[in-house]
């Protein structure tokens, strides 16, 4: 059975391990897409926004409010697979340790 040492050096490896986690997950990028791929929003897994591409075709003014819904649901749809990419990171960072409800790392 690990000593009250050993545990404290587990604790301290894997909050180490979750900064370093946290760190990377601004290079991961994923891609938004909405409107058949008219609009593409790319965000990095911790949300920051990248850029947008908007096909030529939406530019025209009659279709403003159209743009606004695509530009939205393709952020929606970026922000959705950063937040999976960010759990897969966290999963991987904590080698799958299972943490209780509400309970979060670093400490």
């Amino acid at each position: 059975m690990p000593n009250l040492d050993d545990i404290m050096k587990m604790a301290q490896e894997a909050q180490a391990k979750l900064m370093k986690a946290q760190e990377e997950l601004d290079k991961v990028e994923v891609e938004g897409v909405s409107g058949g791929g008219m609009v593409r929003i790319r965000a990095s897994a911790k949300g920051r926004i990248v850029a947008v591409d908007i096909d030529e075709s939406l530019l025209a003014p009659s279709e403003k409010q159209m743009v606004e819904d695509l530009v939205a649901a393709a952020i929606n749809d970026a922000r959705a697979k950063a937040d999976v990419a960010a759990q897969e990171a966290m999963r991987d960072a904590t080698g799958g340790l299972q943490l209780p409800p509400g309970m979060k790392l670093p400490f």
